[in-house]
């Protein structure tokens, strides 16, 4: 299910580039962009997912524009920004979400998982930054959100090189807010924690699952795709304009709750 937040038009105008945005995430940011004003580049290889996601913002008065894109591939998003900048102008926020996941053991993963993870989960992120960012240069303004995950801090077992991709994503960040802050330029992550959506449904439909997850955390409840759509527009917002080079930790608190399960007796 998706959700609007009440409309602001704080990004009237604004183009706004969200990749993976076929579904889950990446769908939700894109409509509550949609719905700040924003006009939203749906970057996605999911072409069938992001034209349903353009049809949601459609339906709501929003405008969309459908891009396929491989964004671990330099050609392909050199051919996005162009499209992009045709069609709508230089890109004024970036929303990195795009991601894939190879489970498995450090020691039985092969190279082609491991390659393929760090390819869509960082390169990407390199690539996209670099890439969509130059009007933001030359105009001396722009923001960059990228969707990193509590396992960029906490090594999430059985993931293959998903934890040591999103600690990238989460340095990467820091880095662009260092060289790119003086030219007016904001980096900043969100770090999910555990989410409900389309990719992971299957576990949560396990009875007792829901149940068992939502009672380590302080908040009580497994998060939503929304919860993590509100905090990217608020980082791509002018609300946040003084914020640059961090991380927003949106997990229910369960980072925080280690203490809860150490005995005191």
């Amino acid at each position: 299910m998706t959700s609007f937040a009440p409309s602001t038009d704080e990004l009237l105008g604004r183009i706004c580039v969200v990749t993976g945005s076929a579904g889950g995430i990446g769908r939700e940011v894109a409509l509550i962009l949609a719905k700040a004003g924003g006009r939203i580049a749906l970057i996605d290889r999911d072409q069938s997912g992001a034209r349903e996601t353009s049809g949601l913002i459609a339906a709501h008065g929003g405008h969309a524009l459908v891009v396929d894109c491989d964004t671990a591939d330099p050609d392909s998003v050199e051919t996005a920004h162009a499209i992009v900048a045709q069609q709508l102008g230089e890109v004024d926020i970036l929303v990195n979400n795009a991601a894939i996941r190879r489970p498995g053991t450090l020691a039985s993963l092969s190279l082609a998982d491991w390659n393929a993870v760090i390819a869509v989960n960082l390169t990407g992120y390199f690539l996209c930054s670099q890439v969509f960012s130059r009007g933001m240069r030359e105009r001396g303004r722009g923001a960059l959100v990228h969707i990193s995950s509590v396992c960029a801090e906490m090594a999430l077992p059985m993931a293959g090189a998903y934890s040591v991709a999103k600690a990238g994503v989460t340095m990467l960040s820091r880095q662009l807010a260092l060289e790119w802050g003086p030219v007016g330029i904001r980096s900043n992550a969100v770090h999910p924690g555990m989410i409900s959506t389309p990719r992971t449904d299957a576990i949560y439909e396990r009875p007792g699952v829901r149940d068992q997850r939502s009672a380590i955390l302080p908040s009580r409840r497994i998060g939503t795709p929304v919860d993590i759509a509100q905090t990217v527009l608020f980082l791509a917002s002018p609300r946040s304009d003084y914020i640059n080079g961090a991380e927003l930790v949106v997990d229910g608190g369960m980072t925080r709750n280690l203490m809860s399960f150490v005995p005191s007796t």
